[in-house]
């Protein structure tokens, strides 16, 4: 056979396929998740705190400005490499994982495609080196209806002032710098929404109630308070009452990044089971012999596989400059269902011991359900999906 033959006949090369430098990248932080966050994260759950130190870690490694240029201190590499990194650091901890995601895909996504200048100047060296992002969007009255919001932003002068109150957001309590969303005309609706850069320490700002949840306990979720909160007009982020295309376009990368969390979390729970069933004993031999159990494992596997593959497809598809509206939402949507049922059919084969606390199945249990919940609703994954197959915008 000639090589142009074998050329043509040859399989083609997966989208998905790593090349060997994201290789290296993804062992490398797999083996810190396992070296320095596994054996802290029963402590945190417990606690409800995550430990400032590791965050550390993650910044001198470089995964809290994966995509950030050189010339700020960054890694600059691809989102398909920020990906990675949230999945093997929540294979471990999901806790974790949503720290490093929110930071990449969503703040400094942000930052990287609206800033002007002087405020990549400003602001991409500090999220390199040591400030933790926050994306604040909810509130008590906009959920899914994000942009019914009530935060209001008046300019007086050089500066605009924030009145509001923010939920549900994520690193609230570590943050340094916030994205935040505020209207500046509520008669505009949508068109009125504007996003600013809040800095911790600005005059009227302050971080509320850090939230008891149920799952991700370790990861920060708090109130945001501002009261007269003064912000200077040169931080608002791309300009007066484009917040909404913001939003919109940042959290359709962000839905890739919980793909990868739950992508993770699936990872982690199910090799706790497929271990745990091959030291079991019952009968006379271990649970990994019986069929019903190798069943369950083999649907798991095929079903994170499958995941696998539409987490790292719609990475790829955004790294290439492709439409990957659709392609965000339907991640989203199947890569929590797959963890919630992966991790729940895991407490299921440790049994009893799978509902206790001394094993990790039951963690990644609770953890997995945020993930159906945050950066849009399974049901909104699925209003997006049906729009777009059927022709809508």
């Amino acid at each position: 056979m000639s090589q142009a033959t074998a050329q043509l006949t040859a399989p083609p090369q997966p989208l998905v396929a790593l090349t060997e430098d994201e290789v290296l990248f993804r062992d490398n932080v797999r083996q810190f998740a396992e070296d320095s966050i596994r054996p802290k994260v029963r402590e945190m759950d417990e606690k409800g705190v995550f430990e400032r130190a590791l965050i550390d870690q993650f910044f001198q490694l470089g995964l809290m400005g994966i995509e950030v240029p050189e010339q700020y201190g960054g890694a600059g590499g691809k989102f398909f490499e920020a990906i990675l990194a949230v999945e093997e650091v929540s294979r471990i901890d999901p806790s974790a994982g949503v720290i490093v995601d929110v930071q990449n895909t969503l703040v400094n996504n942000a930052l990287l495609r609206w800033t002007n200048d002087d405020q990549k100047k400003r602001y991409l060296p500090k999220m390199t080196a040591d400030t933790v992002g926050a994306y604040a969007l909810s509130e008590a009255g906009s959920g899914s209806d994000a942009f019914a919001m009530q935060t209001r932003a008046q300019q007086k002068g050089s500066e605009y002032v924030l009145n509001g109150r923010k939920l549900w957001i994520t690193n609230g309590k570590e943050a340094g710098i916030f994205i935040l969303f505020a209207t500046i005309d509520p008669s505009a609706g949508y068109k009125g929404i504007t996003a600013f850069i809040v800095e911790k320490n600005f005059p009227g700002f302050s971080v509320g109630k850090k939230e008891d949840k149920l799952g991700i306990r370790a990861s920060s979720t708090c109130e945001l308070i501002l009261e007269d909160c003064r912000v200077p007009k040169e931080n608002v982020l791309g300009e007066p009452g484009k917040g909404y295309k913001i939003a919109i376009e940042t959290l359709n990368e962000g839905r890739i990044g919980i793909g990868a969390q739950m992508l993770g979390l699936a990872r982690g729970a199910w090799e706790s089971a497929l271990k745990y069933s091959q030291e079991r004993k019952q009968f006379g031999k271990s649970i990994s012999d019986f069929q019903g159990i190798q069943f369950q494992l083999a649907q798991m596997a095929t079903e994170i596989e499958a995941v696998r593959m539409m987490v790292y497809n719609a990475a790829r598809m955004k790294d290439a400059g492709m439409n990957f509206v659709k392609e965000a939402a339907m991640v989203k949507l199947f890569a929590s269902q797959v963890a919630e049922r992966v991790a729940s059919l895991s407490v299921e084969i440790y049994g009893g011991y799978g509902f206790t606390k001394d094993y990790p199945v039951e963690k990644y249990y609770r953890d997995a359900k945020i993930g159906k919940i945050y950066e849009g609703t399974s049901n909104m994954q699925l209003q997006t999906i049906a729009k777009m197959v059927l022709g809508g915008k």
